[in-house]
């Protein structure tokens, strides 16, 4: 079957999950990605959230790569400032974190700010959208210095979710590849 050294991909949706539209149900599908399933995805508690990480990652030996998108940009900062096992992932790709800290926060995820904010770990990738409705490219670009992480602007996509029309997004497949060291799917 799989080696057992050969990284995992552990998918961490954001708040309300991701949809079948998604790039990140795209690739579960495409790819065999394992998404981390969440007790309460309209309500998220942190350390709910957070207990279902690490869980995730301790079910194989295997090392992972974390790759988030919004709120599970949040999700790895604060597990990692928390977690005993951050040893047993090997690279994070960030995508679209959303500024928890605005006035306009949701009172369903207001209980994340304020946003951790020590540096990861392990080499991260935070890719960033010019024109997110959740999080202005200075602060998104401010919260990946503080993680250490490297920031990609890769231009006016939204949320870079559903909407954004990115299909399979091979181009995110690339730079989640650039961190794992892991070569291509046949299935691009």
């Amino acid at each position: 079957m799989t080696d057992p050294t050969s990284p995992r991909v552990l998918l961490l949706p954001g708040w309300q999950n991701s949809g079948p539209d998604h790039w990140q149900s795209r690739w579960e599908a495409l790819h065999g990605d394992t998404r981390v399933q969440q007790h309460d995805w309209a309500w998220p508690k942190r350390g709910d959230w957070m207990m279902q990480l690490e869980e995730a990652l301790l079910a194989s030996p295997s090392p992972a790569v974390l790759v988030a998108h919004s709120l599970g940009c949040q999700l790895v900062a604060a597990w990692a400032a928390h977690s005993k096992h951050s040893r047993r992932v090997i690279g994070a790709l960030l995508v679209a974190p959303p500024d928890v800290e605005r006035a306009d926060t949701p009172p369903q995820i207001a209980g994340w700010a304020p946003i951790v904010r020590r540096p990861l770990p392990f080499p991260t990738i935070a890719l960033i959208s010019s024109d997110d409705p959740f999080c202005a490219p200075a602060r998104a670009e401010q919260m990946a210095a503080d993680w250490g992480a490297t920031a990609l602007d890769i231009g006016p996509l939204g949320h870079i979710n559903g909407e954004s029309g990115l299909g399979d997004w091979p181009e995110g497949r690339r730079v989640l590849e650039s961190l794992s060291g892991e070569p291509e799917d046949d299935a691009d």
